[in-house]
């Protein structure tokens, strides 16, 4: 990108962010970055009660008829998908210091209780997610290969949410998860892959360097499979995992193509992102803790994330953005391509 088109594209977030300060105020944009310890404590409990619940179906199906007992495992797992991915929004809340007050609650109680366990980190995740921020609607958007080549054709986009259904994307993102840690390739939550020097590196040291990064999510995970064998009932951490490599990952997808896919190309947060329609279920799937409201969190990446419904009525009301679309609409806008011009 040229000098010139860097100087436009700050001018631009300049005016939009101006635009929103004259919109709002500045005493509501003040009020709507209010934190609280106690929202950021009842999230997290919250999510992991879901968790809990889950678990709890499982075991009760199990004690059923396999008429009743596969349709309550498998809504027990789309449910522990969609809680994984409620840890990694409120994880993606904690790297904007938006979950709670305190920092070291923001950085450490988050890593070990919604992080971790799913193998993310607040740290290397906020490095990352902030260069998407910058950035966002441009070329240069750390995340744009999460949503690049849309629109395209029905057969194309159920591809590949078939291949999130089946583990086949879980598997490569564990192999993926794998080679970050051991410093093969550079930490990323984008499809972008870019390897680093090995620097006369053995795979054995390769191995050592992923203990090194990657144990605090092998023991958060023991620690969950040691508390469930514990209480008699190992065989939901095969649940948690088979959650983890299905579900979690075909909501994620969904998620992204939401939020970002096929909108405009430009340096204005109010244009370059999209909020979605969320009913009960969408939120206890693939929109947990108010994540469809994008277009707000962008507008205001460091407003909690209870602070947005509020925000996203003060913006409806001044007519700044329009009445967003329900999940099924995006989906049918990503895969409306033609097979005749694919």
């Amino acid at each position: 990108m040229s000098e010139q088109d860097l100087f436009s594209e700050g001018l631009q977030r300049q005016t939009a962010r101006r635009k929103l300060t004259e919109l709002l105020g500045e005493q509501t944009i003040k009020d709507l970055h209010r934190r609280s310890n106690w929202m950021g404590v009842w999230s997290i409990a919250s999510c992991w009660g879901a968790i809990i619940i889950a678990f709890a179906m499982i075991v009760w199906g199990q004690q059923q008829s396999l008429l009743i007992a596969i349709p309550t495992i498998i809504v027990a797992l789309a449910l522990l998908g969609g809680r994984q991915l409620g840890l990694a929004i409120l994880m993606h809340e904690a790297s904007h210091r938006a979950l709670f007050e305190n920092v070291w609650l923001n950085d450490k109680l988050s890593n070990w209780l919604c992080g971790h366990i799913i193998f993310l980190d607040v740290e290397k995740y906020r490095k990352h997610h902030f260069v998407h921020h910058a950035k966002t609607g441009t070329s240069e958007d750390i995340d744009y290969s999460l949503i690049r080549g849309f629109p395209t054709t029905r057969t194309s986009l159920s591809r590949k949410l078939a291949r999130d259904f089946f583990g086949l994307t879980g598997i490569k993102n564990l192999i993926g998860v794998y080679l970050m840690n051991a410093g093969y390739v550079k930490w990323t939550v984008a499809s972008d892959i870019e390897k680093l020097p090995r620097n006369g590196r053995s795979h054995f040291e390769y191995f050592l360097n992923f203990l090194r990064e990657a144990w605090p999510s092998l023991l958060a995970n023991l620690l969950l499979f040691s508390v469930l064998w514990l209480m008699g009932h190992p065989e939901l951490f095969l649940a948690w995992f088979v959650a983890y490599l299905s579900p979690y990952l075909l909501f994620t997808r969904i998620r992204a193509l939401a939020e970002h896919a096929m909108t405009e190309q430009s340096p204005d947060m109010l244009k370059n992102t999209r909020s979605t329609k969320a009913g009960l279920i969408a939120r206890a799937l693939f929109a947990p803790f108010r994540v469809n409201y994008h277009i707000e969190h962008h507008a205001l990446a460091s407003i909690p994330y209870w602070q947005l419904p509020r925000l996203h009525k003060l913006l409806r009301e001044k007519d700044a953005i329009p009445e967003p679309p329900s999940y099924w609409y995006v989906l049918n806008l990503v895969s409306s391509k033609s097979p005749q011009t694919a």
